[in-house]
């Protein structure tokens, strides 16, 4: 088995001109036509079992190759481990040279092709002292039954040396044609054509592993939520769309909460620097939201129409922001983080030991702070509702460090039901209490608007946050 360690880089099409003449380009170099046809069982077995098998042809040889990936991978470095051997024909071979023998059983007779991918590929080999590197650029398309997707891609192997030498090359690429953090293999790609088109993409659970180190399960935890963000970044550049641009900013608010929930462990100046670029594109993104979910409670009229118009132009800001160099670097710096320079050593202390501690840490602070909820002025409410997301998005990647019986899973399922009903009306309190600002911001005159705006009810929403309060303070600890 060899082991890849790679960065892919999304390339935009009209882009491509500018990234071939450049100077990055060395003389000489490898042209070829590559055409693959990847398989699985009819029930995606492989896909289920982070495996990807494919057969690619190029000229006469044909080359079978397995990839593995059980969640060392994703958050745009990808590090698995593969296998490759040749083949005669268009015919996989299942033996014990590969584990996909031992995966599937008696499934790998049901091994059937399920979609094709064709590229003109285009490879150089840059070498700068010890590090070694293989510059790929993939131009094509993935095809599965009637759909297609176009494939425009850089990818960047490291074959000796350092892995900064890749993040290195990605910035020298970025400085002569806009590239951003690819987080896709072309088999995920070609797997999300036979399923219905996504408009947003929910977060993924993320696989820690029992008696591992704190550090390592930020990593893997902020991975996630770098993937989670640039699936659904993706999606707004294609088409504006609320809940992808809602889901991108529930990725970044999950990975500032990781980062200050593993603030003991990580260098103060570095995580000060991504928590103060991850605001901004918070924040970029919030006024967008905030319209989004405001005009979807006025009935259609003047109002209505003068908040369509700013919320136009809001969603314009964001697209072109989404464009900056400074929103594609940051995705490209963070990976890099993680990859290379990120935590401290956490001595003994296990992740179940560490996650408790902060679980409950959190849940004493809105626990106490909560009480009272219908005498809280509207600015300690929102520093709840702050804290129970922190908590919220804490419960949620360490569910599988505590989901080992029954008990557990329930006492888990009843917590983030509590926190859930919490947030919602906490949430529903704190737009009331923005939205008037936001539009006098724009000019819009609200004088006459409360009831538009939603100036009914709020006593019933503290009634039903006190009630979800006192839910969440009885709730069984899930990590007990």
């Amino acid at each position: 088995m060899n082991r890849e360690i790679e960065l892919k880089l999304e390339l935009p099409q009209e882009a491509v001109g500018a990234f071939e003449q450049s100077s990055l380009i060395p003389d000489g170099g490898d042209r070829a036509e590559l055409s693959a046809i990847y398989f699985d069982t009819p029930d995606r077995q492989l896909r289920d079992q982070g495996y990807s098998l494919r057969i690619r042809r190029c000229g006469d040889k044909r080359v079978q190759t397995v990839k593995a990936d059980h969640g060392e991978s994703g958050g745009g470095l990808f590090a698995r481990g593969e296998w490759e051997m040749p083949v005669a024909d268009d015919r996989p071979v299942i033996d014990t040279r590969t584990p996909l023998a031992a995966a599937l059983g008696d499934a790998a007779e049901s091994i059937e092709p399920v979609f094709h991918v064709d590229v003109e590929r285009q490879a150089w080999i840059l070498e700068e002292q010890s590090d070694r590197v293989e510059m790929v650029l993939d131009k094509g398309c993935v095809r599965a039954g009637e759909r297609e997707a176009s494939i425009c891609e850089i990818e960047l192997e490291l074959k000796a040396g350092d892995p900064s030498a890749l993040f290195a090359m990605a910035r020298r690429i970025d400085a002569v044609a806009p590239v951003r953090l690819g987080i896709a293999a072309k088999a995920e790609r070609g797997y999300r054509l036979l399923d219905a088109a996504p408009v947003s993409f929910k977060a993924e659970p993320v696989d820690l592993e029992p008696g591992s180190d704190p550090g390592q399960a930020f990593k893997s935890i902020a991975r996630a939520c770098v993937r989670h963000y640039r699936l659904n970044e993706a999606l707004l550049i294609d088409h504006y769309d609320p809940h992808a641009l809602h889901q991108a900013r529930v990725a970044i608010r999950r990975l500032r909460s990781a980062i200050t929930l593993f603030k003991p462990m990580i260098e103060a100046r570095r995580a000060v620097h991504f928590q103060d670029e991850l605001r901004w594109l918070a924040q970029m993104m919030g006024e967008a939201r905030d319209l989004d979910v405001l005009i979807a409670g006025v009935e259609p009229g003047d109002l209505h129409e003068q908040i369509e118009g700013v919320r136009e132009r809001v969603h314009a800001d964001v697209l072109e922001a989404l464009g900056s160099r400074r929103a594609r670097a940051l995705m490209i710096d963070l990976v890099e983080w993680l990859a290379l320079d990120v935590v401290r050593e956490s001595g003994r202390l296990s992740v179940e030991a560490f996650a408790a501690d902060r679980l409950q840490h959190f849940h004493r602070w809105v626990v106490k702070h909560g009480r009272h909820m219908a005498k809280l002025d509207d600015e300690h409410r929102h520093a709840v509702r702050k804290k129970a997301k922190k908590l919220r998005y804490a419960s949620e990647f360490f569910e599988g460090l505590f989901s080992g019986t029954k008990k557990n899973r329930k006492r888990h399922a009843s917590f983030i039901d509590a926190l859930e009903a919490l947030q919602d009306k906490l949430g529903a309190l704190n737009d009331r209490v923005s939205w008037p600002d936001l539009l006098r911001r724009y000019s819009i005159d609200i004088s006459k608007q409360s009831d538009a705006l939603g100036g009914k009810g709020r006593k019933k929403l503290i009634a039903g946050a006190a009630r979800a309060h006192a839910d969440l303070a009885d709730a069984k600890p899930f990590w007990g």
